[in-house]
């Protein structure tokens, strides 16, 4: 089946209700209001109450995209979750998702873990399966509780940072010319140490000694992950349109993963793009990593900027360093 026979039935997303401004965040870290405006572009961000997770909040932007559909739990026969933040390290969210949702068990379920460009990651293999002919409607998730691995006393790092979650229903189609056009993904793995969660993992077990030290907690090289970012989003954007053969100026909307303004503005400038084309909503949410970019879709949509028959173009990337576009022709 052709790449384009997979289209997007429906769109969701979920921010919890408890918003933190940058103000509020001045009173308690050694940072101003204005010091992180204008270093990253984010105002305020959404973080979980206590008791809410990550399969919590999916669950409510997976409802959102269902009833967008016009589809019930019962019709999903493959959920996949982006996530880097699952509620427990295994099983996996998906499946709890499926359990609150009512998914049949027939379902296949997994998660899948490329940080922020996990979105992305999931909608092509989620497409690909589609396309396979063995699966017809497909819940593709992603969300992240980050408040759960930043350091809230870290100024680098805590204020960039936000919860939510965001879902596409997928589906295959007989419309020809519509739906995903196609993807690409890659990987900088050379670039690992330079955003990541030092310990914790099964080649360094936590102990008290990591804990007492924070190495549990999301790492950051600021400067060589925002030069690596705007490389790396900048080539996955021209990579797919060269690929299709579509010049940039045919682009109605990209909408790229939300993590700084400024690394925005520098592919705006790259691809020769006016940032009126580019959605962003940075300043209300933060980085929500796996759920930024399908976070601003679903606004993008119901906000009336993407219409029938628009190019759109995701694009992202995210600890790994992984990077991932895709192309769609909006149905």
């Amino acid at each position: 089946m052709p790449m384009n026979q997979c289209v997007i039935l429906g769109t969701g997303s979920y921010a919890p209700p408890r918003v933190v401004t940058n103000e509020e965040l001045a009173k308690t870290i050694d940072t101003s209001p204005e010091w992180i405006y204008t270093r990253s572009g984010i105002r305020e961000r959404h973080l979980t109450s206590p008791g809410e997770n990550t399969s919590d909040m999916a669950v409510h932007a997976a409802r959102a995209a269902l009833a967008d559909a016009k589809l019930t739990p019962a019709d999903i026969d493959l959920l996949v979750v982006a996530t880097l933040t699952p509620d427990l390290p295994m099983p996996a969210v998906a499946c709890q998702v499926q359990h609150k949702l009512g998914v049949p068990t027939h379902a296949a379920c997994f998660d899948l873990n490329a940080a922020c460009s996990g979105f992305i990651y999931a909608l092509d293999t989620a497409s690909a399966m589609i396309q396979s002919g063995r699966y017809k409607h497909a819940l593709v998730i992603g969300a992240e509780k980050l408040s759960a691995i930043v350091d809230w006393s870290d100024r680098a790092t805590c204020v960039l940072f936000g919860d939510g979650s965001g879902a596409v229903v997928l589906s295959r189609t007989t419309k020809p010319g519509f739906g995903i056009v196609g993807t690409k993904l890659g990987a900088y793995g050379d670039s690992t140490d330079l955003l990541c969660i030092p310990k914790g993992g099964s080649s360094c077990p936590a102990t008290a000694a990591s804990i007492a030290a924070g190495d549990h907690f999301l790492k950051m090289k600021g400067k060589e992950v925002f030069k690596l970012a705007v490389r790396a989003m900048d080539e996955a954007a021209r990579d797919i349109l060269e690929q299709h053969h579509v010049k940039a100026d045919q682009i109605a909307l990209v909408i790229p993963h939300q993590a700084n303004v400024r690394i925005i503005e520098a592919v705006s400038q790259y691809l020769e793009l006016p940032m009126d084309r580019f959605y962003v909503n940075l300043d209300r949410y933060g980085n929500t990593s796996s759920a930024s970019v399908p976070i601003a879709l679903d606004e993008a949509r119901r906000g009336g900027r993407i219409k029938h028959g628009d190019l759109i173009l995701l694009v992202a990337f995210g600890a790994g360093l992984t990077y991932g576009s895709a192309l769609i022709r909006w149905n």
